[in-house]
């Protein structure tokens, strides 16, 4: 799988409803540093099942 915002292989996919989202190691830590500015970290977690692309 490739990442949402670029075309590196995604190290970390998103699934929810049956839809999945890659994101690199950097997209992904950008994403989560924003998340956690905005305090919704927390609202995320309860909502999406995220895990790591090798463990599947």
């Amino acid at each position: 799988m490739r990442c949402h915002y670029c075309e590196r292989e995604a190290a970390y996919t998103a699934d929810r409803d049956g839809v999945r989202v890659g994101l690199c190691e950097n997209h992904f830590r950008e994403r989560v540093e924003e998340l956690a500015e905005s305090e919704g970290l927390e609202a995320l977690r309860e909502r999406v099942d995220v895990t790591h692309a090798d463990d599947e």
